[in-house]
């Protein structure tokens, strides 16, 4: 612990002009949230990409989601074996505790993940391949469905498919939780699936009778 460095200037900086502004101005709901808990009506799964900010694209308030990000915005399938799962942990919790009435998956364009996984399967990164890797074996979510696009010959169309199936791969394996199908069979939850161009800002949604993402 001694090789802990002291938080950067930068970041320190905008902390403290965070809280002698947007704190300041909004102090008696920073206390409610405190005292009262959190009462989120979404469970938000979103990649770490540093690009896409899901409380930015939606425009909400601290409290209003509960966020969850991964590469990829994947979940596994459910797999109660006992070890490690923080992705199942952060489901389990926003359903059974925060009683959420959605949960939302959101993909989006240029993902690093998807394109390792497309590196992986197309065999240009070997190094993904070692049993070492924990991108790479978490990457294996996904790689079932590279089939799926193995022969798009163009490598932005190509990604963009694998995508959109990276959040169509989460809604499945959402629904292999007997706690989430429950939820879904009674209505009282709700599991939505979207993709968003970084680029362009647009936003497209899983239509489940089409099987398709239209644009929103």
């Amino acid at each position: 612990m001694h090789r802990i460095k002291p938080l950067p200037s930068f970041l320190l900086q905008r902390y403290q002009g965070w809280k002698a502004t947007t704190h300041a101005e909004n102090s008696a709901w920073y206390r409610r949230l405190a005292t009262e808990g959190q009462r989120p009506r979404a469970m938000i799964i979103s990649c770490c990409d540093s690009r896409v900010h899901a409380t930015s694209i939606f425009g909400a308030d601290p409290g209003e989601f509960f966020v969850h990000r991964n590469i990829a915005n994947l979940v596994p399938p459910y797999a109660p074996d006992g070890d490690y799962h923080g992705t199942s942990a952060a489901v389990e919790y926003a359903v059974n505790v925060l009683k959420v009435a959605h949960i939302v998956v959101l993909g989006h364009s240029r993902c690093g993940g998807v394109q390792g996984c497309i590196d992986m399967c197309e065999g240009r990164a070997p190094e993904l391949e070692e049993k070492t890797s924990f991108v790479g074996r978490w990457m294996d979510i996904l790689r079932p469905k590279f089939s799926q696009v193995a022969d798009i010959p163009v490598m932005e169309d190509k990604a963009q498919q694998l995508e959109q199936l990276a959040i169509i791969t989460s809604m499945e394996n959402l629904m292999s939780f007997p706690f989430v199908e429950a939820r879904v069979d009674d209505g009282s939850l709700g599991i939505h699936g979207l993709w968003t161009d970084i680029a362009e800002g647009g936003m497209k949604q899983f239509n489940s009778k089409t099987q398709d993402f239209q644009p929103v």
